[in-house]
């Protein structure tokens, strides 16, 4: 999927950092619903869910469950999953050894680094960048 571009609304790239900074010093996690035309990915809704992982201010991990709950809802309004994200509290915006180990979907997977407040995405485990575009509602 080189050259792929992902489009995340205004007020869903506000949603997704309002989360990362009310789960601080944790790691957020959460899902992107929207549509692929193509290699353009554009992400409609968002989806946060509760990390569960052992170490939740090192690593993320979403509830299996909770996840196919969403991924369901998804289905039922007529979108698919289109990316993945989660936070790095400390830093950077770039893929850990464990993000590459355990990536387990073909969508890229964004990540956020609310102090540099920088948020990139990858397509995983390859580590490929993806472009995040910022788009109004009305786009």
């Amino acid at each position: 999927m080189p050259g792929v571009l992902l489009t995340l609304p205004a007020p869903l790239r506000r949603a997704l950092w309002a989360q990362v900074r009310r789960e601080l010093p944790r790691e957020c996690v959460g899902a992107l619903g929207g549509w692929v035309r193509g290699e353009q990915v554009q992400a409609h809704a968002l989806y946060p869910l509760p990390n569960v992982a052992a170490d939740p201010e090192r690593e993320y991990l979403a509830d299996p469950g909770d996840l196919l709950r969403v991924v369901r809802a998804m289905q039922r309004e007529g979108l698919d999953l289109v990316a993945l994200y989660h936070s790095h509290p400390h830093g950077p915006a770039a893929p850990s050894a464990s993000d590459r180990r355990l990536a387990a979907y073909p969508v890229p997977y964004l990540i956020a680094d609310p102090a540099a407040e920088v948020l990139r995405a990858y397509l995983l485990p390859g580590g490929e960048e993806v472009e995040v575009r910022s788009a109004d509602e009305s786009n």
